[in-house]
């Protein structure tokens, strides 16, 4: 049984109740006086209680796959396979890659098949939402991912043209599952671009999470995980191998909720010339080490820096600002992080751009995001280019006349 399917939470749920009922039924012998009884208390106690925990996680990791896996759950992580076999783009084609090469397979569906909402019937007229693995060329690492295609994509009159790329990362420890079910990013920007406020769009969807159950908080950990590698290289490179994305860093953004948040403001403001936009749901603007990142910044003389590095404020006041735009969005009573939302708005600096969305009420939860989410990606879709450029033409290969045989010669 999977981790996230109905039937392990069945299990868990029925085991819970047979301790209960257990619990019930042998607690008049274990309530003599004695050692033994005493501690056959307290482990009957102790059974039930797990068992009841571990059925509500269960069930809480199904509704919301934090953990897609038994070895994610145990920080079994998957690494790059041998021989990946090739993968089909959006529009049935193959990428061209050889097995070696091949940097996106498809994934099983399994997750894809709950979400609710997902564009159906003729892909030239509502779209299509993938399955993918993406690999990481440079880090090894193998991240699920579920990429929406827009309608154009499969359209004659865009068939020559590059897509421009927003990437959607969850928070911590969330899952893709999370960003297609419950801030429905993909049906959000479906009816945007159907109704004419949002560009033609590729929409990514990928956790920053790659080695669970560590928070990584998209930073290269010295001699650890290296998450700003795998997303700021990796990713675009498996995306340019595989579909019709465009090829400039203004055709591509990053948006996020939460710790996914705070992760687009940094691969932004880091990578310039990989993002130029940046969407940012809640977000924190300096990354510390709490128990679920462990030590992200490693030891010695330039722990230090690294640490400045990492903090938003900092860089703003002592580095010369990147041109790139950024949104972010808090809301003024409900979250604690506004205050430093407005100081972070007041110490952006041309050429950076900021932009900002302040409710006046709203939590730290997705309902609050889903409600920032179409204004987020309207105005995402404003700053990135497109069309950008196109896929050139395959010209048929000229053929030369062989010149004929001399004469009294072989043919």
């Amino acid at each position: 049984m999977s981790l996230t399917s109905e039937a392990t939470v069945y299990v868990m749920a029925a085991m819970a109740v047979v301790c209960v009922a257990l619990l019930i039924w042998l607690w008049p012998q274990l309530a003599r006086q004695g050692l033994r009884q005493v501690l056959g208390r307290l482990a009957a106690i102790g059974v039930t209680q797990v068992a009841i925990l571990a059925a509500f996680a269960c069930w809480l990791n199904s509704s919301y796959q934090f953990f897609g896996s038994w070895g994610e759950l145990f920080g079994d992580t998957e690494t790059t396979p041998v021989g990946v076999t090739q993968a089909s783009i959006g529009n049935g084609a193959r990428s061209g890659l050889s097995p070696k090469e091949s940097l996106l397979q498809p994934a099983s569906s399994e997750q894809l098949n709950r979400v609710s909402g997902l564009p159906s019937g003729p892909v030239a007229v509502n779209g299509r939402v993938e399955s993918v693995k993406i690999i990481g060329r440079r880090t090894g690492v193998v991240d699920p991912a579920f990429v929406y295609l827009p309608p154009q994509y499969f359209q004659k009159a865009y068939a020559r043209q590059r897509f421009p790329v927003i990437v959607a990362l969850s928070g911590y420890p969330g899952s893709i599952f999370n960003l297609a079910e419950h801030l429905r990013v993909s049906q959000t920007a479906g009816k945007l671009q159907k109704s004419g406020q949002m560009q033609p769009t590729i929409i990514v969807m990928i956790r920053p999470t790659i080695a669970p159950p560590r928070d990584t908080e998209c930073v290269d950990v010295p001699g650890g995980p290296q998450t700003e590698t795998f997303l700021a290289k990796d990713l675009p490179e498996s995306l340019k191998s595989a579909y019709r994305v465009g090829h400039d860093a203004s055709a591509w953004g990053v948006m996020g909720y939460s710790s996914g948040g705070s992760c687009a403001l940094q691969l932004t403001m880091r990578n310039p010339g990989v993002y130029t936009t940046a969407g940012a749901l809640s977000p924190d603007y300096k990354v510390k080490d709490d128990p679920t990142t462990g030590n992200l910044f490693g030891s010695g003389p330039g722990r230090v820096a690294r640490i400045n590095e990492h903090d938003l404020m900092w860089r703003l006041r002592h580095l010369p600002a990147p041109q790139v735009s950024v949104l972010v969005a808090e809301s003024k009573h409900g979250e604690r992080g506004y205050p430093q939302t407005r100081a972070f708005i007041n110490a952006v600096k041309a050429p950076m751009h900021v932009a900002s969305i302040q409710p006046d009420q709203g939590s730290h939860n997705f309902p609050t995001w889903v409600r920032e989410m179409p204004g987020t990606l309207h105005w995402m879709s404003q700053q990135l280019t497109f069309p950008q450029d196109v896929v050139p033409r395959q010209h048929p290969k000229k053929t030369t006349t062989p010149e004929p045989a001399p004469t009294g010669g072989r043919p």
